[in-house]
């Protein structure tokens, strides 16, 4: 399949994968041969550069470790009408690629996600199936999302969408930080289902399960406050309300029926968490004002670049 008139950058940020960078270069090479791939080194240790500087990819480094620190820098020095992102492990179907740039076309879409397919039971780590399910079931709950795969390496932009996107998180985190944004600003977006392959030889995953898993959560609640900060303050002013009204109601029974307050500590208690549930309401209310205009701000910006055109012919 040819795709013409666009240019298209292919950006595979790298940890330690001589093992498999190779043959992902050249496997891209040959199912998209006009695109310009660059591979991004992240301080590996092994043959990673000398390896993909012999399959003909541009080889950039950035010295911040992290794979969100890597795309970050990608998405800032790299020019193209169109993005291809991919993980330099081997593990994604590489013949996909341009059936998802054609989508994205035709479609006049802003992002197509590979959702994974695994084709052999060792291709997930254990336990990296579950997490993902859960993660998912989080972010459907906070956002309302319908993605099935949001951890996915594996995925195409269109300009408006790369340089618009501000890349805030310096981990693992980047992934669901893409999958939000994209719901923040109701982009056109859709999935496909890929095949997911296991590692290649001597390569290994640099996701740590606990560690990166925390991350990852605590990320989206930290979006989830930023991007629905009224919900977010609004369930703790509930909370707090119900708090105070539980410890509250038995001293006004009493005041109502006796005239006395005989638990003055307690009535305090519940009076000062009835004003901070109160204060949490206000900066819902304060918070959701400025979240609507930096939205405002970011669609505008999103809105100086041109779609993804049709191929030319």
């Amino acid at each position: 399949m040819q795709i013409t008139g666009v240019s298209i950058a292919v950006l595979i940020p790298c940890y330690n994968e001589g093992a498999a960078i190779y043959n992902v270069v050249q496997s891209i090479r040959q199912q998209l041969p006009q695109a310009l791939i660059y591979v991004y080194d992240n301080n590996s240790t092994d043959n990673t550069c000398d390896q993909a500087l012999t399959a003909g990819a541009i080889v950039r480094s950035e010295p911040k470790q992290g794979k969100g620190n890597v795309v970050r820098r990608m998405f800032a020095d790299i020019d193209a009408d169109i993005y291809l992102m991919i993980d330099g492990d081997g593990t994604y179907d590489v013949k996909a690629a341009p059936y998802m740039i054609e989508m994205l076309i035709n479609e006049n879409l802003d992002m197509v996600i590979g959702a994974r397919r695994e084709e052999t039971e060792t291709a997930h780590r254990p336990g990296h199936k579950f997490g993902n399910q859960l993660f998912n079931w989080v972010l459907a709950l906070l956002f309302k999302s319908k993605y099935k795969d949001i951890f996915s390496g594996y995925r195409v932009f269109s300009k408006r969408f790369v340089k618009s996107f501000p890349a805030l998180s310096s981990g693992f985190d980047i992934e669901t930080e893409l999958s939000i944004y994209s719901l923040e600003m109701n982009l056109p977006v859709k999935e496909v289902e890929t095949s997911f392959f296991d590692r290649a030889e001597g390569s290994v995953s640099k996701l740590s399960t606990f560690k990166d898993g925390f991350l990852i959560l605590w990320r989206m609640f930290f979006l989830f406050k930023e991007m629905k900060p009224m919900v977010f303050f609004g369930i703790i002013f509930i909370f707090l309300t119900f708090l105070s009204i539980l410890l509250g109601y038995p001293i006004i029974i009493e005041y109502l029926n006796t005239g006395l307050v005989p638990r003055l500590p307690t009535a305090i208690l519940s009076m000062g968490i009835m004003l901070l549930g109160f204060l949490s309401l206000t900066c819902g209310f304060i918070l959701d004002s400025l979240s609507h205009g930096r939205k405002e701000l970011k669609r505008i910006h999103y809105l100086k670049f041109e779609p993804a055109g049709r191929p030319h012919t």
